[in-house]
């Protein structure tokens, strides 16, 4: 009709066609407006978007999902997926990294207390440590921490441009003033000569804490710390401009005292961070 509607007139296409010119005429007025489908997917895009980008390029669908039905909106996670292809919203990829352990030294090691068993059903209960290497333009500095199993929460962390037994010590007393110094709590970590050092162990025998190590070369043996430190790389650091050793050390701080712990959505916890886990279930 749009096309014929000037050489016949409007009534005697509608005859032919069937159609009722009122009709005809309010398609030609609204033909250039989004449907309300269409506009309740650009409103979604939106949100999707957002949410996105709130969480500095790191979520996925399914963390995304469940920041919007906090928000009372209830999508599935097809529709999320199609969002974020359609606007092209691509989660920090992941590479691998290298292990930084040294375990070539001839000082005693802990038996495997914890077995690949990272439940907990309280706070203290299990801790787990662990070192990584971050390569700044000023050369390398070494991150220690101590996460709580429980919650999966970093209690305690230090940083320096060495990797000494110092390193490993300076996070466990974070962790310990943070906790108010528990006694007895197991605590696992690989076999490195930070962890077998006579300053460390006396750190744990002074709180009575009962030390576990992983099995020689066994990354599986301390996957939580493992996975945190895959997550600080990935989202925080390996897609940024190199950054200088004061620099890193406050990338690191945002990271962790206000990215992962107060708001990193963990699959582990029932998409709850680890500080709202602990505020929903410690007492």
């Amino acid at each position: 009709m749009l096309q014929h509607k000037n050489k016949i007139s409007v009534t005697r296409l509608a005859e032919v066609l069937k159609v009722s010119r009122s009709g005809f005429y309010t398609w030609l007025k609204t033909r250039h407006q989004a449907t309300s489908r269409e506009k309740a997917r650009e409103v979604r895009d939106v949100r999707v978007k957002e949410a996105f980008e709130r969480s500095k390029s790191r979520s996925g669908a399914r963390r995304i999902r469940v920041e919007l039905h906090e928000a009372g909106y209830s999508h599935d996670i097809k529709t999320i997926s199609k969002s974020m292809k359609r606007q092209n919203l691509l989660p920090k990829a992941a590479r691998k990294f290298k292990i930084t352990t040294d375990s070539r030294h001839k000082l005693p090691v802990a038996p495997n207390l914890l077995d690949q068993n990272f439940e907990a059903s309280a706070t203290n209960q299990k801790w787990a440590g662990d070192i990584t290497y971050l390569m700044t333009s000023e050369g390398w500095l070494y991150l220690a921490v101590v996460i709580d199993l429980y919650s999966r929460s970093v209690i305690g962390w230090s940083m320096s441009s060495q990797m000494t037994a110092k390193l490993t010590c300076d996070a466990l007393k974070m962790a310990l003033l943070k906790r108010g110094s528990p006694k007895g709590v197991i605590f696992h970590s690989d076999r490195g000569s930070q962890y077998c050092s006579h300053a460390y162990r006396k750190l744990l025998d002074k709180y009575a804490f009962k030390q576990s190590m992983s099995r020689k070369g066994n990354c599986w043996d301390n996957a939580c710390v493992e996975s945190f430190f895959h997550s600080l790389k990935v989202e925080s650091i390996q897609d940024e401009v190199l950054m200088d050793k004061k620099v890193m050390r406050e990338n690191v701080f945002e990271y962790i005292e206000i990215d992962y712990n107060r708001k990193r959505r963990h699959s582990s916890l029932g998409y709850l961070s680890p500080l709202n886990f602990e505020l929903k279930n410690v007492a």
